[in-house]
C-alpha cells in the first residue's frame, strides 16, 4: 500500500465523514488543506519538509481561509458584530483546536513512522546485496583465473603447431627443389627433341627442294610446249585466213589470258602483301577531275572518283590498273580512242528494249521456255551436290597444269586459289529454301536437275540448272499461274561446257557516256535522291547478249553496263560482316525503290556486291566480301520483304578499292547494288 493512499484512509476519508456532519463551507475549508498537501507533494517519498512544519502550515492557511470566508460574508450594518467579539471568538477557537487531538497529527505521525519503516528496509536490502556481491566476487576472479589460464594453453598449443607445420615446411623443401630440378630437366629435354625435329624438317625441306625445282622446270617445260602449239595453230589459221578460209574455232579469237605472256593486257595478278598498291600517275588537278566527272565523254582518259587517292570509276577500270604494268592507262585511252574512231553516232539507250537491239544472240521462244517448265522429271529425296571439281572444270576446262589450291570454307562457300587469281563461291540455295513452305528437286534429261520452292503465298519459284550447278534458267510464277522469267542462258546447256574466262575481254575498254553523279549514288552523299527512278534507268551501252549469272559475276567490265549504288551508309567494323541494327534503317528509301521496281515486274534481278579494304590476306578478304554481300541480301529479305531469288550475291575482296590505300579505310568497306535484269534475260520475256 503506497503512502499516497494510506494518506488517503487516514485524512481525506475521516475529514469526509466529518464534512456530512458540519457545515458545506467547514467541509470545504476542512477539505482545502488535503488539495494543498497533495500540490505541494506531501506524499513524494524523501519530502523536504518535516511532519510538524507541514502541520503549522496546514493550519496557518485554514485560519487564514476561516478569516476570509468570515470577512467575505458581508453582514448587515445591524448584524456586523463588533472587533472585540470577532477576536475573542477566533482565539477561543484556536485554543480549542490546539487543545484537540487533530486528525492531521495523527496522519502526520503515521507518515514519518513509515517513512522510517521504509528507510530502515531499504538499508537492510541494501547491506543484503552488498553482501551477496561480496561472497560472489570471489568466483568471479576464479572464473578470469580459468579463461586466462585456458587462452594460454591454446596460444601454447597454437605455437606448437605453427612450430610443426613450420618445420614439415622445411623438411619438404628439398623435395620441391628436387621436382623444379626434375621439370626443368623435362623442359630441357622437350626443347632438345623440338630442336632435333626443327633440323630435321630443314633437312627435309633441303632434300625436297631440287624435287621442286625440278617440278618447277617441269611446268615451265609444259607452258613452253603450249605457248609454241598456240603459236603453230595461230600460224595455220593466219595461212587458212590468207587462203580465204574462215578460223575452225571460236577460241582462236579469245585473247590470251589467265598470265599468258602473250596477253596484250595482263589480268590482274596475285599482289605480294610486302609490295604497294601499283602507282598511277594522275597529273590532272582536282578541278579538271570534277570537270571530267560532269562529262566523262568528252575525254578517251580513265575517269577517275574526284577525292583524295581516288581510284578508277569503272572496276574494268580498276582492274587494269591492279594490273600494275606501266603506261597502262595510257593504252586504254589508245584503245578508246580506236574504238570512238569506228563508232557512228552512239548514243545512251533509253530503255532496256533499246539496250538489247542489237543483240547478235537468238532470242527463245515461249514454247522453249515452257518446256524447260514442263518437262517432266522424277522426284528425289536428296539435294544435288555440286562440288568443286565441277567448279575447277568451269575455270581451268582441260588445263590440267593449272589446278588450282581448294579451300572449303565455312557456310558452303569455296575459295579457288589459281596463284594469279582468286576465286570465291558460294552456294545461295538456302538463302531461297529459308521460309519456305515446301521444296523439292527433280531430275531431268542431259543431267540437269530442277528445284521447285514453294512460297507460303502461292508462289512457285523453278529454278533449273546443268550437271555442273550453273542456272540455265530461274522462273517466278505467280498463284494466279502468271509465269516471269528471271534467268535465261541456255548457252551452258548446250554441248560440253566451255572454259570460263573474263568475256569482257572481247570488248573494247568502256567510255562512261553518262554523269558520275548518273552512274553512281553514294547513299551517304545522297540521301534524297529518287532511287527508284534511278534503279529504273537502262544500262549506259548496248548489250551484245544475253550472259549467264556465272558471266556477269567473273566479269567488272559487263557489270559495268549497268549503273550502281553504293551502301556507304552501311559501316562494317574491320573484320565484321553483321550489319549493325542502327544502321539498318539507312537501307529502307533503297529497299524501298527495289520493292517498286519488283512489284512493275517479279522477273527483276539485282546483284549484291560486297567489298573490303585492302588490310588482311586475299582470301579471307574475299570470304569476308561474300559474307557481307550475303548479310546484306538476308537482311532486304527479312526486314524488307525482298524475295531472295530477286537477289543474287558475289564478294570481290579488296579487288575493287575506290580508295587506293592499303590502309583501313571505311569507304573500301561497302556494299553495292546493281539491277542486271537486262543483262541476264531476254527483256521482252517476262
Amino acid at each position: 500500500m503506497t503512502i499516497r493512499s494510506k494518506l488517503f484512509a487516514t485524512v481525506a476519508f475521516p475529514m469526509l465523514s466529518m464534512s456530512i456532519a458540519i457545515q458545506p463551507a467547514l467541509a470545504d475549508s476542512l477539505m482545502k488543506p488535503f488539495e494543498v498537501a497533495q500540490e505541494d507533494g506531501i506524499a513524494q517519498e524523501g519530502g523536504e519538509q518535516s511532519p510538524e512544519e507541514l502541520l503549522r502550515k496546514k493550519r496557518k492557511q485554514r485560519a487564514q481561509q476561516q478569516e476570509q470566508q468570515s470577512e467575505g460574508a458581508q453582514p448587515s450594518q445591524e448584524e456586523q458584530p463588533s472587533r472585540a467579539e470577532r477576536r475573542k471568538k477566533r482565539q477561543e477557537a484556536e485554543q480549542q483546536q490546539e487543545q484537540q487531538p487533530s486528525a492531521d497529527d495523527e496522519a502526520a505521525r503515521q507518515a514519518a513512522e513509515e517513512k522510517q519503516r521504509i528507510r530502515a528496509e531499504r538499508k537492510k536490502r541494501q547491506q543484503a546485496e552488498q553482501q551477496q556481491q561480496e561472497e560472489a566476487q570471489p568466483s568471479a576472479d576464479d572464473e578470469a583465473a580459468k579463461a586466462a589460464e585456458e587462452r594460454a594453453k591454446i596460444r601454447a598449443e597454437r605455437k606448437k603447431r605453427q612450430q610443426a607445420e613450420q618445420q614439415q615446411q622445411e623438411e619438404a623443401q628439398p623435395s620441391a627443389d628436387d621436382e623444379a630440378a626434375k621439370a626443368a630437366e623435362e623442359r630441357a629435354k622437350i626443347r632438345a627433341e623440338r630442336k632435333k625435329r626443327q633440323q630435321a624438317e630443314q633437312q627435309q625441306q633441303e632434300e625436297a627442294q631440287p624435287s621442286a625445282d625440278d617440278e618447277a622446270a617441269k611446268a615451265a617445260e609444259e607452258r613452253a610446249k603450249i605457248r609454241a602449239e598456240r603459236k603453230k595453230r595461230q600460224q595455220a589459221e593466219g595461212q587458212q585466213q590468207e587462203e580465204g578460209e574462215q578460223p575452225a574455232t571460236q577460241d582462236a579469237l579469245r585473247p590470251a589470258i589467265d598470265g599468258d605472256a602473250e596477253a596484250t593486257e595482263t589480268p590482274r595478278k596475285r599482289r605480294d602483301r610486302r609490295q604497294p598498291i601499283p602507282e598511277i600517275v594522275d597529273t590532272r588537278s582536282e578541278e579538271e577531275k570534277q570537270e571530267i566527272a560532269r562529262d566523262p565523254a568528252a575525254t578517251d582518259d580513265t575517269v577517275v572518283l574526284p577525292v583524295d587517292k581516288g581510284a578508277a570509276v569503272l572496276d574494268s577500270d580498276k582492274d587494269a590498273d591492279n594490273a600494275g604494268d606501266e603506261g597502262v592507262r595510257e593504252k586504254r585511252r589508245k584503245r578508246r580512242e580506236q574504238a570512238r574512231a569506228q563508232e557512228e553516232n552512239v548514243e545512251v539507250p533509253k530503255s532496256d528494249e533499246e539496250a538489247q537491239s542489237s543483240r547478235r544472240d537468238r532470242r527463245p521462244t515461249q514454247e522453249e521456255l515452257e518446256a524447260n517448265i514442263r518437262e517432266e522429271g522424277r522426284r528425289v529425296e536428296r539435294v544435288p551436290e555440286f562440288n568443286a571439281n565441277d567448279l575447277i572444270d568451269a575455270f581451268t576446262g582441260n588445263d590440267s597444269s593449272r589446278r588450282p589450291r581448294i579451300d572449303e570454307t565455312r557456310d558452303n562457300r569455296t575459295v579457288l586459289d589459281f596463284g594469279d587469281q582468286i576465286i570465291v563461291r558460294g552456294d545461295d540455295r538456302p538463302r531461297l529454301r529459308r521460309n519456305a513452305q515446301e521444296t523439292y528437286y527433280e531430275e531431268l534429261s542431259r543431267g540437269r536437275s530442277r528445284e521447285v520452292i514453294e512460297r507460303p503465298n502461292g508462289v512457285r519459284i523453278i529454278t533449273i540448272y546443268n550437271r555442273y550447278g550453273d542456272i540455265v534458267q530461274r522462273s517466278r510464277i505467280d498463284r494466279d499461274g502468271r509465269e516471269y522469267l528471271m534467268i535465261y542462258a541456255p548457252e551452258v546447256d548446250e554441248g560440253p561446257r566451255p572454259r570460263i574466262y573474263d568475256v569482257g575481254e572481247d570488248l573494247p575498254p568502256m567510255r562512261l557516256r553518262v554523269p558520275v553523279r548518273d552512274y553512281i549514288i553514294d547513299t551517304s552523299s545522297d540521301p534524297d535522291r529518287d532511287y527508284y527512278d534511278f534503279l529504273a534507268e537502262p544500262p549506259v551501252e548496248q548489250v551484245e547478249r544475253v550472259y549467264s549469272i556465272d558471266e556477269v559475276r567473273n566479269s567488272a567490265r559487263i557489270r559495268d553496263k549497268v549503273r550502281r549504288i553504293d551502301l556507304d551508309t552501311i559501316t562494317f567494323a574491320t573484320g565484321s560482316a553483321e550489319v549493325p541494327l542502327s544502321q539498318a534503317k539507312t537501307l529502307r528509301k533503297v529497299a524501298d525503290a527495289m520493292l517498286q521496281v519488283i512489284e512493275k515486274d517479279p522477273g527483276e534481278t539485282f546483284f549484291i556486291e560486297g567489298h573490303t579494304d585492302a588490310v588482311g590476306s586475299d582470301e579471307s578478304n574475299l570470304v569476308l566480301s561474300d559474307e557481307r554481300a550475303e548479310s546484306v541480301a538476308s537482311l532486304l529479305t527479312e526486314v524488307y520483304d525482298i524475295p531472295a531469288e530477286n537477289l543474287v550475291t558475289q564478294g570481290y575482296g579488296e579487288r575493287f578499292l575506290k580508295v587506293r590505300t592499303l590502309e583501313a579505310e571505311q569507304e573500301n568497306r561497302r556494299v553495292t547494288i546493281r539491277r542486271v535484269t537486262p543483262l541476264v534475260r531476254p527483256v521482252a520475256q517476262n
